[in-house]
């Protein structure tokens, strides 16, 4: 899996895409919700944002495709996915553990846990898998040093070995550690674990078939016809017309229109999506944390919201993961102030006769719309900024992780560690501001090996600090995220990011 940037998962995978309606109580419209028990039968068409030029088989590479990445969750396990309360649930691992330092993890699998094609799940099969994906993806997606740190415990079981102490390492492997049957190579008929089987694959498009022998217990829908759609808009005029059953991550207009239909019900996840802005902070025109803080200063937070979000959403403190338990609500919500960003840029010497480019995409609703929206404040202060809007390939390709200035979006913003181990830190391969901060790197590593509790939020809270005070973000709202479906649709998962494509447990009702 991943949830990259390309993703509108965005992952979430995000990775994810949008903008939309707020509900402070989240859920279904009452339109949706339905008395009796669930009942077992029928298709649920499925719509998904994709590139039919970026669409990817193999379950351990990079995944742009929302639409491959809903397949291959439902075709796939993983060892662990996304939970509530707590936020790590199992999947192919029905527990795990680790020693007292938190250095090794023993995973065990899932009793009864079977391939499609009939064979069991084994260690081997796993430990294959897992030292497939380090080997591809490095430690960003395996926190281990090197493929020798994974081992089978046994037949039915797999230990991993971090450098460090590593408290985290179970939410750190959610939705990204696919197991397949040891020494696959040829991805085409999909033979996973998961839920669903694959029936036939099309650009895309997908056809999956209920797994009654699935471990966690046969899905109740009969089959999930996904469709690739190759934007939003496209995809809310589907929901619309009745050509799709569920439309995930559409935005503020198409959830208007659909609380108006019958026929029709809107899931709301309040505080879904960051689209936020990136400033390099290692070298160029950014690298002073002074001037930073003058970008901050000068957005006016209150009314990105307002434009942008349409009013859904709220305003954010330049923190990632604002979903955290650990978040801090003491920091000091930074609030618009010219006069100091002026002075900041002055006192940095900071040259604004020149024209700076802001590089953006058309991937999360809104995106385009908040980096024009930016450029307008900032000039207030001096700043001549040029938003300059790239295909979304090419931005993968030429700028994300390189420019210095660059809008971005997230969907998985449950964890605080989640984005300091993957865009932060200064280990990770997807270090979005190119920041190396020793400071930051040992908050990291005490967090890490710090025990539930009071420790491990003291030591949240200070990887917050140092993001607030010099991190390379621009956090200045979080969007809400929406779905629409038929009001036939029952169960739908409530998780932002990741969690949007647990689909499992989905019925229909007559």
């Amino acid at each position: 899996m991943e949830l990259n940037r390309r993703q509108i998962f965005k992952a979430g995978l995000g990775l994810g895409a949008v903008l939309v309606l707020a509900d402070c109580g989240g859920g279904t419209s009452p339109a949706g919700r339905v008395s009796g028990p669930p009942q077992r039968g029928g298709t649920l068409r499925v719509g998904a944002i994709g590139k039919s030029s970026k669409t990817e088989r193999d379950p351990h590479q990079t995944i742009s495709n929302e639409s491959d990445f809903l397949i291959m969750s439902l075709v796939y396990d993983a060892l662990t996915v996304p939970g509530t309360d707590p936020n790590v649930a199992p999947r192919l691992a029905s527990r795990w553990g680790s020693d007292r330092e938190q250095r090794n993890w023993t995973f065990t699998i899932a009793d009864g846990a079977r391939f499609h094609d009939g064979r069991p799940v084994t260690s081997d099969d796993v430990v294959w898998s897992l030292r497939r994906l380090r080997e591809i993806a490095g430690e960003t997606k395996v926190p281990v040093a090197s493929v020798d740190d994974i081992k089978a415990a046994g037949p039915h079981a797999v230990e991993l070995t971090c450098a460090a102490p590593n408290s985290q390492l179970p939410m750190l492997l959610r939705m990204m550690t696919f197991a397949v049957p040891k020494g696959t190579t040829d991805f085409a008929r999909a033979v996973g674990s998961g839920p669903f089987r694959l029936e036939s694959y099309s650009n895309g498009n997908a056809r999956l078939v209920r797994n009654d022998g699935w471990h966690g217990g046969a899905p109740l829908l009969d089959v999930i016809e996904v469709t690739l759609f190759e934007s939003p808009e496209s995809m809310a005029n589907a929901i619309l017309a009745g050509q799709i059953d569920l439309a995930s991550s559409v935005g503020a207009v198409a959830g208007r229109m659909a609380e108006t239909r019958d026929g029709l019900q809107v899931l709301r996840r309040p505080d879904d999506v960051a689209v936020a802005i990136a400033m390099r902070t290692s070298d160029g025109p950014f690298a002073d944390p002074r001037v930073r803080e003058a970008l901050r200063l000068a957005v006016d937070r209150e009314a990105m919201v307002a434009q942008v979000l349409s009013g859904y959403g709220a305003v954010a403190n330049d923190i990632l993961g604002t979903a955290d338990p650990t978040y801090d609500t003491a920091l000091p919500q930074r609030s618009r102030d010219l006069d100091r960003a002026r002075t900041l840029l002055a006192e940095t010497k900071f040259d604004t006769g020149r024209t700076y480019q802001l590089v953006t995409k058309q991937e999360a609703a809104g995106e385009v719309e908040s980096a024009k929206v930016f450029a307008n404040q900032v000039a207030e202060i001096g700043l001549d900024i040029e938003v300059v809007v790239q295909e979304a390939n090419a931005f993968y390709d030429y700028t994300w992780l390189k420019a210095p200035l660059y809008t971005v979006n997230w969907g998985t913003n449950d964890s605080i560690m989640f984005y300091a181990s993957k865009v932060m830190s200064s280990r990770t391969e997807w270090n979005e501001t190119d920041f190396h901060d020793a400071f930051f790197d040992q908050a990291y590593a005490a967090a890490l090996a710090a025990a539930p509790g009071t420790g491990f939020t003291d030591a949240s809270h200070a990887i917050q600090r140092i993001q607030y005070d010099r991190g390379g973000y621009i956090v200045w709202g979080m969007a809400d995220g929406i779905d629409i479906a038929s009001t036939a649709v029952q169960d739908l998962p409530k998780l932002g990011g990741y969690g949007r494509v647990q689909l499992e447990r989905v019925w229909l009702s007559n």
